[in-house]
């Protein structure tokens, strides 16, 4: 096929040999979309699409969306679509344990590199069991965009014991504002009222992240 990679360059190769957490990111959606289009092969492609879209924004594209990139039509964007509610669906029904708060970073994964803050809230069980995880603003952090409620009306509903919160920092700087301070603060008096208690505040970056509780300010 004359717009396929070469054999030594294929990520389908790479995994073979030296297993799949070694493959680059361009190389995973290399594999998931199998083909290129002419003048560019699925790798040049790959590449090009999460220049555009870093992978955190690209996973949450309306299929509408991924339909519209060239060299997708409707098969490719199904695939992708398919393949990344196949993930959630196994993130919703495997109950992961957590030992400790930091234990939720591998799945913030997808907000990580985001260009805007996403703040998350993990609801833990008495045995400290994910219960859910979800989405409660998108946008700089401050007391009208996270309300108390929002935060703890998931909490209530599946009687979480406790809860953790995670927001990004496009930055690149994982040190805490002065709104962040501020926040985490309202939602601990919330939480006391509810009685749920708070396991920690993390701040990420694309590289790096930062543990409220272990700077005392939980």
């Amino acid at each position: 096929m004359p717009f396929d990679i070469e054999k030594v360059d294929l990520p389908r190769e790479k995994l073979s040999k030296t297993g799949v957490s070694s493959l680059k990111d361009e190389e995973l959606l290399a594999i998931i979309l199998g083909t290129g289009y002419k003048g560019k092969n699925v790798l040049q492609l790959s590449k090009e699409i999460l220049k555009n879209y870093p992978t955190g924004d690209f996973i949450q594209l309306p299929i509408s969306k991924l339909k519209a990139i060239k060299g997708f039509g409707s098969a490719k964007a199904s695939v992708i679509a398919a393949a990344v509610e196949l993930v959630k669906r196994g993130l919703d029904k495997n109950v992961v344990a957590i030992k400790k708060p930091t234990d939720v970073l591998p799945y913030t994964l997808d907000i990580r590199d985001r260009k805007r803050e996403h703040f998350v809230v993990f609801y833990l069980n008495a045995r400290n069991e994910i219960l859910k995880r979800d989405f409660v603003s998108i946008g700089t952090l401050n007391a009208s965009l996270v309300h108390p409620r929002e935060v703890f009306k998931p909490a209530i509903e599946h009687s979480a014991a406790s809860v953790i919160f995670v927001h990004n920092h496009p930055s690149g700087d994982t040190t805490p504002s002065e709104d962040d301070i501020k926040l985490t603060k309202r939602l601990i008096a919330a939480a006391d009222i509810l009685g749920i208690e708070i396991l920690d505040h993390i701040i990420i970056s694309k590289t790096d992240y930062l543990s409220m509780k272990s700077k005392n300010l939980i």
